[in-house]
């Protein structure tokens, strides 16, 4: 849909409707033909291009795109047998987050994910992907629940933030978020976190404590967004570009930093372009970290686990004040 267009997008969907043009004639010469095949190479060509070379802020973009799959896309084509599971037992539903048994291939696994909702009706009901307290209660019980039956649990990450509104701040918010880290920190049983979309600010940490920590190629993972950023640095959201550049938020920064420990790599043209094949890399990549992390001992995993994040960051002893 034009409306879902990016502006960084707009040679590649020129070729591609002067391709769709061309093929919806009805009888082809052999002039059209090779014209066609011409500019399916330029438009693959220029795909690698842009999507190469993108800019921090050009990522944030991709990372929102409107047809880039969530969670619940995932829970269709990725897993079998979801049954999602609701409630934290003390407050309500929170729709920002998904949680629920599923299987991945033959594996038995807790799925939980931050949801944004497709419609503007799904979106205000899921208040954009940003999670209250509930939801992050919600979580903590699933993973518990996990553990208990040695399930492995996965972690989709894909939110601007938590939710900043004033009940929220009410119902404790930071300390329910700070609580989830550390119970996801000594949780018995292997946690595989990928960040899907936006990873923002501590509502993206409050799911984002794992064995593994993945990125796909075209998400951001930040401790604030870039707006938020420019508004606290330049007093504007007119520097979100240079907040972006300025935060080292892409996958690439990130794993260079050791932030994170893989990239998955997405379809030419983004995730938006190819639900499907995204899945399926993602699939392989969640399979494979099982398989790993299930031979490990108890012991072992949780002390792999704690040291991952210990070692994150430097700094300077003896530095002058």
């Amino acid at each position: 849909m034009a409306a879902n267009r990016l502006a960084f997008e707009r040679p590649i969907h020129e070729l591609e409707e002067r391709i769709a043009k061309l093929e919806a004639s009805p009888q082809k010469s052999s002039d059209e033909v090779e014209e066609v095949r011409r500019l399916r190479r330029e438009t693959v060509d220029l795909k690698k291009q842009v999507f190469g070379a993108l800019e921090p802020w050009q990522t944030v973009e991709v990372s929102r795109h409107p047809d880039r799959p969530m969670t619940s896309d995932y829970l269709n084509i990725l897993f079998d047998d979801f049954v999602e599971l609701h409630g934290d037992k003390s407050f309500g539903d929170d729709r920002a987050i998904l949680t629920g048994f599923a299987k991945l291939g033959e594996q038995k696994v807790m799925v939980i994910g931050h949801q944004k909702g497709k419609t503007l009706k799904e979106r205000q009901a899921c208040h954009f992907g940003c999670a209250h307290p509930e939801g992050y209660r919600k979580a903590m019980l699933r993973m518990k629940l996990a553990a208990k039956y040695n399930l492995p649990v996965v972690c989709f990450i894909d939110t601007p933030g938590a939710y900043p509104g004033i009940g929220a701040e009410e119902r404790g918010q930071s300390l329910v978020i700070a609580y989830s880290m550390f119970e996801m920190s000594r949780l018995p049983t292997p946690i595989v976190c990928v960040v899907i979309g936006e990873g923002g600010s501590g509502g993206a940490l409050g799911i984002g404590v794992g064995d593994r920590v993945a990125m796909l190629e075209h998400s951001y993972y930040s401790v604030i967004s870039p707006e938020g950023c420019a508004g606290i640095l330049w007093k504007s959201h007119t520097h979100k570009e240079k907040a972006a550049k300025a935060l080292k938020l892409t996958s690439r920064d990130l794993l260079r930093l050791g932030v994170i420990d893989d990239i998955i790599e997405e379809p030419l043209g983004g995730a938006h372009r190819d639900h499907n094949q995204t899945a399926a890399r993602l699939k392989m990549y969640l399979q494979k970290s099982f398989r790993e992390l299930k031979a490990l001992p108890v012991d072992q995993l949780l002390a792999g686990r704690y040291e991952k994040f210990r070692k994150m960051g430097v700094f300077t002893e003896g530095a002058p004040g």
